[in-house]
């Protein structure tokens, strides 16, 4: 409904829409999008040669995905509220600085520990990254349809980041050594610090309050704490420590909550999780996160490990699914006016689920048409469902909030990635030792390295050859794909999770737009 001129001003405030200018703006801050998408797609295609040249344990392999997510996670909240006060785009040219840096020395990591260790560095660096990007949306898409268009371009752009991830990363693990994938952060950022003092506008918060090192302190030990704890329960088991360290970390989250209550300027608002469209879309953010990380996690070690594929076939394979997420994102505008999002998220998201279910049927003798047909699924679901949750989180808080909040869906976004790989990647290892059955006249040295990682185990039966490193190799897979067909199911679980948390927390109509009030 059009708002009549008679009305008054202070009555109702029409949002302003931007020009060239503001789209310009977006352009430039696809790129640290496309940056971290790319990224995350990458790693998980060289792991395998990592794997080989690094010969990292099990725990460390999971911790040099993990770590990076991990750290962000811990700052991104932090990182969001210092945007608001000083300025997201000081911020975020900053992130892009430190991000670059960082992202050479991972590339020329000789051990294990300093790969894990530059991606804990990246991952700070990453944590002042990304909240600008969203927080800058939001200031400067006031009218609500082109928001909504502009995080679906934010959306489409982070998949075609995931989509050129594989393409990009499969030619230069081909011809140069792992170590370059990282070096991809230098011609896509280096654009970033050129453009956006031109052409990106400054925002804050004009009202931030005093930075309280208090709430800091708790809001990255609550994170640190509970992830850690996850992560190590996944692994271990649920030992009296590590249970008692995530308690620890609820304990830091629930004096952090109290202090914002009580504080004259708190540094995040928590009372925005009494909204229902805020709450439901971080938790569908969240579920559904966590089910398509354990799915990039174990399909990029299938393709190649068990079907023999090189990395750039690996990631052709994927790309028609990752292509279906970025029209799915664009498509999904139109059909959020007129559908409310408790009922457009369910069923995009039931097509996910399909997808999880076909991923269940998957073995070293399936075709690979499944896993194409699959990801596919996959892709149009969650494209659709994240859209609509991101533009929910963001209109569902005040446009002077807009750092703080991008960041509360930032690490929903992050812990959701941690917990995919700990718990879908967690029990697919436990699965894949249980059923490794290593076959006699494999040396015991040898053994140990098998049962460590799949990649580990594909590497020895190279070396022993014959009959038993052939008989190896199909053990091997055998053992991961029966780990892959139960950790799908259960990832279908996590959707399902989601689709009901939207179905019942987002009410029957749209979320408030906080820029009308």
């Amino acid at each position: 409904m059009s708002v009549q001129t008679a009305a008054p001003r202070s009555a109702v405030r029409v949002p302003e829409r931007v020009g060239w200018r503001g789209w310009a703006a977006l352009a430039v801050l696809m790129l640290p999008v496309l940056l971290v998408s790319v990224d995350a797609t990458v790693l998980h295609f060289a792991l395998p040669q990592i794997a080989l040249h690094l010969e990292p344990t099990a725990v460390q392999q999971l911790w040099m995905i993990d770590v990076y997510p991990l750290v962000l996670a811990a700052f991104l909240v932090t990182a969001g509220t210092l945007g608001d006060r000083y300025g997201r785009r000081r911020l975020l040219l900053i992130g892009a600085t430190g991000f670059v840096v960082v992202s050479v020395l991972a590339a020329f990591a000789p051990t294990a520990e300093w790969l894990i260790a530059a991606r804990a560095a990246m991952g700070v660096f990453g944590a002042v990254l990304m909240p600008s990007t969203m927080s800058l949306i939001r200031s400067i898409f006031t009218d609500r349809d082109q928001r909504r268009l502009a995080i679906a371009i934010w959306a489409a752009a982070f998949s075609a980041g995931a989509a050129l991830g594989p393409i990009v990363g499969g030619m230069l693990l081909e011809h140069f050594s792992w170590g370059s994938v990282f070096l991809l952060a230098v011609p896509v950022l280096v654009p970033l610090l050129v453009f956006a003092p031109i052409i990106v506008p400054e925002s804050r918060d004009p009202n931030p309050g005093r930075i309280d090192p208090v709430s800091i302190l708790l809001s990255i030990a609550t994170m640190v704490l509970v992830v850690y704890a996850i992560k190590q329960i996944a692994v271990d088991g649920p030992t009296l420590g590590w249970i008692a360290l995530g308690a620890a970390g609820l304990g830091c989250g629930a004096l952090f909550v109290r202090r914002q209550l009580r504080v004259e300027a708190p540094m995040f608002d928590v009372r925005l999780f009494a909204v229902g469209s805020f709450t439901g879309a971080l938790l569908v953010n969240l579920l559904s996160v966590i089910a398509f990380v354990g799915f990039e996690y174990f399909i990029a070690q299938h393709l190649q490990l068990v079907l023999g594929l090189s990395p750039m076939q690996a990631g052709l394979a994927l790309v028609p699914g990752l292509v279906a997420m970025i029209i799915a994102s664009l498509v999904v505008v139109p059909i959020a006016r007129r559908l409310a999002p408790r009922m457009l998220i369910p069923a995009a998201l039931s097509v996910s689920i399909v997808g999880y279910i076909l991923m269940s049927f998957v073995s070293h003798n399936a075709a690979l048409a499944l896993v194409v047909a699959a990801s596919v699924l996959l892709g149009v679901g969650i494209g659709m469902a994240e859209t609509v949750s991101n533009e929910l989180v963001l209109s569902s808080a005040p446009a002077a909030k807009a750092g703080a909040a991008s960041a509360i869906s930032e690490t929903a976004y992050e812990i959701g990635a941690v917990l995919g790989t700990t718990i879908l990647g967690g029990i697919l290892t436990a699965m894949y030792r249980s059923n490794l059955v290593v076959p006699d006249g494999v040396p015991d040295a040898s053994a140990v390295a098998a049962r460590e990682t799949l990649a580990g185990a594909m590497h020895v039966a190279d070396q022993v050859g014959g009959q038993v490193g052939a008989a190896l190799h199909a053990a091997a897979a055998a053992a991961f794909d029966a780990g892959v067909a139960v950790t799908s199911l259960i990832g279908a679980g996590f959707v399902l999770a989601a689709a009901v948390v939207a179905a019942t927390t987002l009410g029957r109509g749209r979320s408030v737009d906080t820029d009308r009030l």
